[in-house]
């Protein structure tokens, strides 16, 4: 089974938890943009995946390609450039970031746990259009 959705906006990593103490007791939590993120993919996957999911203990490959917006200060030549994927994005989030936000948003809809993806490709683009498309197969 393969199952391929899109998530509209500028691509966005896994921020990085934040700690804080209360009490003499420590506390952990995921900053508001990252959950707001994942959030939407959860939300995107149930609606163009008809909330399909795979099995338990299912090898699952996953690949996203993320695509960031034409920057408007780039020269006309760039941009072509950009357009045509001869220049790649270098610029935050880092690729495994993105994986990583993709993958957790994932737990429990598409697959019982992230741990279940055995492959993954990820690549990043320019595009007019800004997004996120994932495709998650069965490795078999």
């Amino acid at each position: 089974m393969t199952v391929s959705f899109t998530v509209p906006g500028e691509p966005q990593g896994k921020g990085r938890p934040r700690f804080s103490s209360r009490n003499g007791r420590a506390f952990t939590h995921t900053p508001e943009k990252t959950v707001l993120y994942e959030n939407l993919v959860a939300t995107e996957y149930d609606m163009q995946a008809d909330g399909y999911r795979f099995p338990d203990g299912a090898m699952i490959g996953i690949q996203v390609c993320a695509y960031y917006s034409i920057p408007k200060s780039a020269s006309k030549r760039k941009q072509a450039a950009m357009q045509a994927g001869d220049i790649k994005p270098t610029k935050k989030p880092d690729a495994d970031n993105i994986l990583k936000c993709i993958a957790d948003s994932l737990n429990g809809i598409a697959y019982r746990d992230d741990a279940q993806i055995v492959t993954a490709t990820i690549e990043k683009l320019y595009s007019d259009v800004p997004r996120v498309e994932v495709t998650l197969f069965d490795w078999t």
